[in-house]
């Protein structure tokens, strides 16, 4: 069997969106599932520590880098069958949604323009402007790492949750190689929208339906105004998008939340409330941030929120994952003080911690 071509010392830096993060001790890269595979299943029976890296979107790698093997997934396919979608996990996942809507189907037409792979939307439960992948995923081809065994998941095996997923509470067991999507040929027109900046925007009410191809332009320029779409130019987009997560909170945690705003910004300030389950009740991070006096262009040092949207925080080209991390804490102290709410990093990290 043809040995892996491994490179040794290869920095994890310009891997990432963030633009951070020091040296992977042993970098290989796999063109193909079976490549992945046996990758994973190589140091899994050494015993060496394991760090999988796609589009690389989503990471915080620490300043010392990766003592271990980085696997790079970097599988290629893309395949449509009517209004079935298979994706390889190492395809670019807004090139892909570019293609189905160009084919006339809808359903993740309102993911545009969200940087990274198609292996790691299952994982985040990946979301935005009313859709998520939950909705219209209907499979997840990945290794098991605990048997050994290449494994087929369907959506309800796979735990989904906003921002939540099986695989991203046990990140240890799979390796996702496909995922699957039922589309909808809906004769050119998008899915019904969910999301009311969207609609606003569109001239259009919530639920009504609009071409898809307009439904994908319309976010992507409402996420490239926020510094949400990757620009090599742009500090703003050096970032890995969404910083933190929306908190839900539970009936009596808002109730204590909301008294803490009436309390701090006066008792006719209502802070924003999406219903998201019996009992409970989702804010907006971005709303805290903002709130507790974290401002857009927020820092002096080389990390920075962006000036373009508050949940997003950024690399201006000379910061440290140390840098960053600072900025984090500091942000999520401050609106923990503010209105004792703790937020959540979204971003996984690696080799450190917030």
């Amino acid at each position: 069997m043809q040995e892996f071509h491994a490179e040794l010392g290869v920095p994890l830096a310009p891997l990432t969106t963030f633009r951070l993060g020091g040296p992977a001790a042993r970098l290989v890269t796999a063109t193909t599932d079976d490549e992945v595979v046996r990758a994973v299943r190589e140091a899994d029976e050494s015993g060496t520590p394991l760090l999988l890296l796609a589009g690389g979107s989503n990471l915080v790698i620490a300043d010392e880098g990766f003592e271990g093997t980085v696997v790079r997934i970097a599988t290629r396919g893309f395949a449509l069958d009517g209004t079935r979608l298979e994706l390889a996990a190492g395809e670019n996942w807004s090139e892909a949604v570019a293609r189905t809507v160009e084919a006339g189907l809808a359903g993740i037409e309102c993911l545009a323009g969200i940087p990274g792979s198609a292996g790691a939307t299952p994982v985040q439960n990946v979301g935005a402007y009313g859709q998520e992948v939950s909705a219209t995923l209907t499979e997840v081809v990945a290794y098991d790492r605990r048997s050994g065994e290449t494994v087929t998941l369907d959506n309800a095996d796979c735990g989904f949750s906003y921002r939540h997923s099986r695989f991203k509470a046990d990140p240890s067991r799979y390796v996702v190689l496909r995922v699957r999507f039922e589309l909808e040929d809906a004769d050119g027109l998008s899915a019904p929208l969910r999301y009311a900046e969207t609609a606003r925007l569109l001239g259009v009410e919530v639920g009504e339906r609009v071409p898809a191809a307009t439904a994908r332009e319309t976010v992507l320029k409402l996420r490239a105004g926020k510094g949400m779409v990757l620009d090599p130019e742009d500090h703003d987009t050096w970032s890995a998008g969404s910083f933190f997560t929306n908190p839900i909170l539970d009936d009596a945690d808002f109730a204590a939340f909301t008294a803490r705003v009436h309390e701090r910004l006066g008792a006719d300030v209502a802070p924003p409330a999406f219903a998201a389950g019996e009992g409970r009740t989702k804010t907006s991070a971005a709303w805290l941030i903002d709130r507790a006096g974290f401002a857009k262009g927020y820092g002096e040092g080389p990390a920075r929120i962006s000036t373009k949207h508050t949940l997003a925080l950024t690399n201006r080209g000379a910061a440290t994952t140390a840098d960053l991390l600072a900025l984090a804490r500091e942000v999520r102290d401050g609106v923990h003080e503010a209105f004792g709410v703790t937020l959540v990093n979204e971003p996984v990290t690696v080799g450190c911690a917030l």
